[in-house]
Parts: C-alpha cells; sequence; structure tokens
C-alpha cells in the first residue's frame, strides 16, 4: 500500500469552461483511436468553440482491437479506426487535417530505449516544433495500459530535447477502472483540477459514438474482439474531465 493519500479525481477543483481557451493553441497525443474522445473530448470542442488551433498525433495503427476478425483484415482495421478518429474530431469541430499518424503497432508502442521508440520520439519532436502550441495533452504517465505509459515516455523524451516546452497536460481514460494505487497520482508530483464541460458535453458524446466498432458490433467475427462496457463509458458521461498539471 502507498504511503500517501491518492488523489480523489471527483473531489478535485473545477474550473470553468472558460478556462480552456487560457490553454491557446494545443496538440493533443492520441495512444489509439477513441481516446481523445474519452480522455480530452470536450476540452478540445471546447477549444474548438474558441477558434484555437488544435493539431492531433496518432500513435498506434489501432489494428488489435480485433485481431481475428477476417472481415476487416489488419489494413482494413486501421483505415476503418483512423476514418472514425476524423469523424471524432469533426464532431468535436476539429480540423481532422490536422490529423498526423505515427502507426506504431498497437498493443505494443515502443519505449524511447527501442530503436523503433528512438525514431518516434524524433518525429514527435519535429512535429511539436511545426505545431509550435502551447499546449500538449497527453495521457497520464501511468494509466494502466501499456501503449498509454509507453506514449507518455515518447513524449517526455522528446519534450526534454525542446528548448521551451510547451505546457503538459496529462488526462484520464483507464485510470478510472483499472488503476492500482500506485498507478495513481501523487499529490507532490501534479497538481489535479477537473474542467466543466456541460456546454459540450452532448458534443462529446457524439465524438464517443463515432468509434462505431469499439461501441457496437460493427466487426462481428471476432467473439474476443474489445468493446467498450456501460461501465466504462459512465466514466466519461460525467460533467467534467480531469487533468493532471505537471509541475
Amino acid at each position: 500500500m502507498p504511503d500517501f493519500t491518492p488523489l480523489d479525481f471527483t473531489t478535485l477543483p473545477l474550473k470553468d469552461a472558460d478556462f480552456a481557451a487560457s490553454l491557446g493553441p494545443t496538440v493533443v497525443i492520441i495512444p489509439h483511436p477513441d481516446d481523445e474522445s474519452l480522455g480530452c473530448g470536450g476540452l478540445l470542442a471546447l477549444l474548438a468553440q474558441a477558434g484555437l488551433p488544435v493539431w492531433c498525433l496518432l500513435i498506434s495503427d489501432g489494428r488489435m482491437s480485433h485481431p481475428h476478425s477476417v472481415k476487416f483484415p489488419p489494413a482494413a482495421r486501421q483505415a476503418l479506426r483512423e476514418q472514425e478518429l476524423r469523424d471524432a474530431l469533426r464532431k468535436l469541430g476539429l480540423d481532422s487535417h490536422l490529423l498526423h499518424t505515427l502507426a506504431l503497432p498497437d498493443g505494443s508502442v515502443p519505449g524511447p530505449e527501442q530503436a523503433t521508440g528512438a525514431a518516434a520520439v524524433g518525429e514527435i519532436r519535429r512535429f511539436l516544433r511545426q505545431a509550435g502550441a502551447q499546449t500538449i495533452l497527453c495521457p497520464w504517465r501511468r494509466d494502466p495500459h501499456p501503449d498509454h505509459r509507453a506514449t507518455s515516455q515518447l513524449v517526455q523524451a522528446a519534450l526534454q530535447e525542446l528548448p521551451q516546452p510547451p505546457r503538459l497536460l496529462e488526462y484520464l481514460v483507464w485510470a478510472w477502472e483499472r488503476a492500482a494505487p500506485a498507478d495513481l497520482p501523487r499529490p507532490d508530483e501534479v497538481v489535479g483540477w477537473r474542467l466543466d464541460i456541460r456546454p459540450v458535453l452532448a458534443q462529446k458524446q457524439r465524438a464517443i459514438a463515432a468509434h462505431h466498432s469499439q461501441l457496437t458490433n460493427l466487426i462481428d467475427d471476432d467473439p474476443g474482439g474489445f468493446q467498450l462496457s456501460e461501465q466504462m463509458l459512465a466514466h466519461f458521461a460525467q460533467p467534467f474531465e480531469v487533468y493532471l498539471d505537471s509541475r
């Protein structure tokens, strides 16, 4: 058991929706298509409403949600999931042309210590330099999915090489459902807060619904394929989102 009291997400201070505009031009880092809508779809919609540019970087190819499907072989799954992501971004009010994909292997995103990971760090760094954003949205560093953790490590390595790195805000996906006590943020490493997303909650739900392959039996020939559960989805129907602000 940890010798500290983990943050209680539901009691964190609540910031007004107007706060989103203060974050300026933003890059959102997306391990898999749907993480953007689940973890920070409300904030993305608020940024779009404020007229701020949002660049999107998709890390994995998204192929492993239904690995045994014959109707949707790997290339078709990748294309489907990327199209769902573009549809979701449009529903959030974002320009889907500002999406860049790395196509790293879903389920085995490499860390920066691996050759393919080191190459990805360089590409992420170039992308961030070109975007020139003030804020980066990235999954929580100990979010309990290995691809999310590897994604965080790649981004952290890229930021270390930038002379003036953008503000880093970390968002939650699987930490709501699967986090062990040691996975949760410590009060001394981040400042946590909630963002009121009531003005765009319905918009966020429409973006989540755009990921049909993760919510329905669209891919119906892989009984072991992934679907988001109602219990999981309930966390993302709340009128707020949680952000962890790195110190």
